[in-house]
């Protein structure tokens, strides 16, 4: 699953409740956020974890970064973590990135 957000209004709670669950499934939540609202940062950081996923930040005019991300989950979700880390070897940082906080 990928999320890409400024902010969040729902629940902190209610999401973590429903990011857990889909931990337990095996769903990994891929966060990217735009800017740096602090509540967002540390709710979104906490769906990443619980989900074995990853969080990463952006700036709105950095849609390069943006692109690396998301490259590297459409790798992911291709080819699994294998995929992933060859997606590392290749083209480096963002892949790496996402490496680094999955479980």
């Amino acid at each position: 699953m990928v999320f890409i957000g400024d902010a969040l209004e729902e629940p902190v709670d209610e999401i973590a409740d429903l990011a857990g669950r889909a931990g337990l499934l095996g769903v990994k939540a891929f966060v990217f956020q735009e800017g740096r609202d602090r509540a967002a940062e540390q709710a979104f950081r906490q769906i990443a974890l619980l989900t074995g996923g990853a969080y990463a930040t952006f700036d709105a005019g950095a849609s390069q970064r943006l692109e690396a991300l998301l490259s590297a989950v459409a790798a992911y979700a291709a080819g699994g973590r294998q995929a992933l880390e060859l997606e590392a070897r290749s083209r480096g940082a963002a892949a790496d990135l996402l490496l680094a906080q999955m479980r």
